[in-house]
């Protein structure tokens, strides 16, 4: 469930580490997935308290950007292609910190197929005019 009453953020501090993702139950599809219910990162849990939003991007990097033709390209901005594209999820996790995660279906050698979680940044709430 989105969070609809959570205060405006801004970047607090750019991450980009590697995180491992948990849920409750098994997901159906690796690829397009749900927000998880916690991660780990540096040894450390966080418990999800709350999904404040989400969203897609399908934009090709590096020399994937070149490799297909541009009527390809465009569906594939918009819907996806295998190996291109990251899920990323806003979360409030207990307490008072956001995190921006995301999750990378591109694999990284010829042997690892999935995709990979990433803490992306921390966020901090704005709060109200003094």
């Amino acid at each position: 469930m989105i969070a609809r009453n959570i205060m405006e953020s801004k970047l607090f501090s750019f991450i980009d580490e590697p995180i491992s993702v948990f849920y409750e139950e098994k997901q159906l599809s690796i690829k397009n997935p749900e927000c998880p219910q916690s991660f780990e990162w540096r040894a450390q849990v966080y418990s999800i308290s709350h999904l404040i939003s989400r969203w897609q991007d399908f934009s090709r990097r590096g020399r994937m950007a070149y490799n297909m033709r541009p009527a390809h390209a465009a569906r594939a901005s918009v819907q996806g292609s295998w190996g291109v594209g990251r899920f990323y999820f806003r979360v409030a996790v207990q307490g008072v910190r956001m995190f921006d995660i995301y999750y990378d279906r591109a694999p990284q050698r010829a042997g690892d197929r999935e995709g990979h979680w990433f803490l992306f940044s921390e966020r901090q709430l704005i709060s109200g005019k003094d």
